[in-house]
């Protein structure tokens, strides 16, 4: 871990245990304290805790696996292979950005006929990935289908993918959420129709109709209804910039997803991916959490001694929220955007030091604070957030927004 990274971690660490310490001492209903506890366990989770998504993409040649991984990070991180098999052994591989890692069970393409160009070390492709889904459990398993050839050999993959399930219950006790992924839409018919989103009629029901083969074929892996998402996946580089753009339906896919994931692992995706609506999704939910914690307690009014709970797991969420959006918690970020909304923050502060100052901006804020005045903080915390860390709005809109944001919230009470 990079000293910079281990700084985030210990403050981070820091703020949490300073929160859990408020927790002992607040005189408040243990039900409350037990419903904090839990949202605390989740925040170390998803924020100590962050490790790569693991991805099995499983599809038979020509199906899109790279390109996918490729759309998925905006960049160009895996070979694609034009005319022969590129993929070998089935084996994890770490796919880096400066954004974060993703973690790919690089499957051999089911179905081949011919060797692949990387050397595999057994000769059936089922039987590689069954080995290393035994070293590492997959999160979620990504099933391509090519658009053209939904109903091509079908039969045979799904088989091979029940296998892998079962693998993974096997090994992991983890019943494991299949996606359904219909790839390369932009090659169905009318081809002139070939800039997203694909808006016209003939176009659109030839994707329905593909999505609704692969989903009658997933559906009989289980009880529960597969989802199927249709997309299109090509794009290339010149000069490190994007000259030429089909992507389609990628930020559907990463929204879902994220969903899917366990929480440990939905971070790092989100903020690789750099799709801003998903971010901004994932960072909601979070300020929705956190603000239902503050509510929690708004029976009782909250004494000034007791606000570490809420002030520090508000500093956490704007830490998440920070994070999300793939700024690292930069100290530098941090204190420009608490120094928008009125606090004097020094350059070297601790989290739990502007915990403890977070109260000032709450308008109303007397010797007591009721648990709406905090539940309506951190909801227009949490948007102030976003318009900073995730949509890259000016210092100058923060202060605005976060007034504006807690006077709605002020009104819906």
């Amino acid at each position: 871990m990079s000293d910079h990274k281990q700084d985030n971690y210990d403050q981070m660490h820091d703020l949490l245990k300073y929160i859990d310490e408020g927790l002992q001492k607040a005189k408040i209903p243990e039900q409350s304290k037990r419903k904090i506890t839990e949202e605390l366990e989740e925040l170390k989770k998803f924020i100590l805790d962050a490790r790569p998504a693991r991805i099995a993409i499983v599809g038979r040649r020509g199906a899109g696996k790279s390109s996918l991984i490729n759309a998925i990070f905006g960049e160009k991180r895996a070979e694609v292979g034009d005319v022969k098999a590129r993929t070998g052994a089935g084996k994890w591989h770490a796919y880096k950005s400066d954004s974060g890692t993703l973690e790919i069970l690089d499957t051999r393409g089911l179905g081949e006929t011919d060797q692949p160009e990387e050397a595999f070390n057994e000769r059936i492709a089922i039987d590689e990935v069954q080995e290393s889904i035994k070293e590492k459990c997959p999160d979620a398993i990504l099933f391509l289908s090519k658009a053209k050839e939904v109903s091509s050999r079908i039969d045979e993959d799904i088989s091979q993918l029940q296998q892998l399930k079962e693998t993974v219950k096997s090994y992991h006790d983890y019943d494991i959420p299949v996606i359904g992924v219909v790839t390369q839409v932009d090659e169905l018919s009318p081809k002139s129709v070939d800039t997203p989103p694909f808006d016209h009629e003939a176009k659109q029901e030839n994707i329905a109709e593909a999505e609704a083969i692969l989903a009658t074929k997933l559906n009989e892996l289980s009880a529960a209804s597969v989802k199927i998402i249709p997309v299109s996946a090509y794009f290339e580089i010149e000069n490190h910039v994007i000259s030429y753009d089909l992507r389609w339906n990628i930020d559907t896919l990463v929204d879902y997803l994220i969903e899917q994931l366990p929480n440990d692992a939905q971070m790092i995706l989100a903020k690789l991916a750099k799709v801003k609506s998903v971010q901004k999704k994932l960072a909601r939910r979070i300020g929705k959490n956190i603000s239902g914690i503050t509510g929690l307690i708004g029976a009782n009014p909250i004494p000034l001694a007791d606000l570490p709970i809420i002030t520090g797991m508000q500093m956490a969420m704007i830490s998440s929220i920070a994070l999300i959006g793939g700024r690292r918690v930069n100290k530098k970020d941090l204190r420009e955007f608490l120094s928008a909304l009125g606090l004097n923050v020094a350059a070297g502060f601790a989290f739990r030091q502007v915990a403890r100052q977070l109260v000032r901006i709450f308008p109303g804020a007397g010797n007591v604070i009721s648990g709406f005045i905090a539940s309506s903080g951190t909801y227009a915390l949490c948007e102030a957030s976003i318009a900073y860390f995730i949509e890259e709005k000016s210092l100058g809109n923060v202060r605005a927004i976060y007034k504006d944001k807690y006077e709605e919230k002020r009104t819906e009470g």
